[in-house]
């Protein structure tokens, strides 16, 4: 079996270095949708390295984009894991920001396998993430849950039920928020280069249509959206933010979502509008300050 779940829950975590700059940072903020205003200073400020401000989402590509080292794919690999890549998606995703993240920077981080779920015809694996500045001070901590079609069956346990749905009533708010036909071709520059987002071949080899956009684009996109239209274009406000990825995306569609407020956490519910309100993310929550 590709995934040997005894190897991957008990080998040591992996360690590596990563080091980012202002272009780093410019160019995942492109990926995720910045630059549509180029006059608004709003909107310049996510692109122009003058008072330059670093979404919290940059934690998932931080180290792996343009000034990465040689040997970052190799690092980033988990033990015990070895699928084939048209058969993997990402199932969801939750950060945790300790302080705002720098401009530039370097960190230390330490990702381990922490389970592996059987859900029968998948496996879901969890692989959870945390990095340290130079000092050792916290940066984030994070968990990626990775869905593994055809790994599933072993026996093992379910994991849990999803968080609460969004509420039964009106959102509070919807936010828009339109996307570029090439735009996962430029977030795939932050790292991943999974051709199921560039190769239409691949892409049809896996089931689908055409390429779609990255997940942790949409991730990126939605809380590009909530800090511009309602924490005042402040990333620090973002204290976590968890999502379950529900659907897919075509580059050139819209990310609406639906906002709900409850006093310092937000629900979220993330649709495609041009494809009868195809959900995208829930069971998304964001906690602000």
């Amino acid at each position: 079996m590709p995934i040997d779940v005894a190897a991957a829950l008990s080998a040591a975590p992996t360690v590596r270095e990563a080091s980012w700059t202002e272009r780093d940072v410019m160019l995942y903020h492109l990926g995720v949708g910045a630059g549509a205003r180029p006059l608004d200073p709003a909107d310049l400020a996510w692109t122009y390295e003058k008072q330059l401000k670093v979404l919290p989402t940059f934690a998932m590509v931080a180290g792996q984009g343009i000034s990465a080292g040689p040997h970052t794919a190799a690092a980033m690999a988990m033990p015990g894991v070895d699928v084939d890549l048209r058969a993997v998606l990402h199932a969801g995703q939750s950060l945790t920001v300790h302080r705002p993240l720098p401009t530039r920077g370097t960190a230390t981080i330490t990702s381990r396998v922490a389970d592996v779920w059987d859900k029968s015809k998948a496996a879901v694996v969890v692989l959870e993430q945390h990095a340290v500045d130079g000092s050792g001070q916290p940066l984030w901590t994070s968990s990626m849950q990775i869905w593994s079609r055809g790994e599933g069956g072993f026996g093992g346990r379910s994991g849990p039920s999803d968080g609460a749905p969004a509420p039964d009533r009106d959102p509070d708010v919807v936010l828009t928020a339109p996307t570029a036909p090439g735009q996962a071709l430029v977030y795939r520059l932050s790292g991943d280069m999974n051709p199921l987002h560039a190769d239409p071949a691949f892409a049809a080899a896996a089931g689908f249509e055409r390429p779609i956009l990255h997940g942790l684009a949409t991730y990126g996109i939605v809380c590009r959206a909530v800090v511009d239209d309602l924490l005042d274009g402040d990333p620090a406000r973002v204290r976590e933010y968890s999502v379950r990825f529900a659907g897919s995306l075509h580059p050139g569609e819209t990310v609406e979502t639906w906002v709900w407020r409850d006093g310092d956490m937000l629900t979220l519910r993330a649709i495609c509008p041009e494809r009868a309100g195809q959900p995208l993310l829930t069971h998304a929550t964001m906690e602000v300050r």
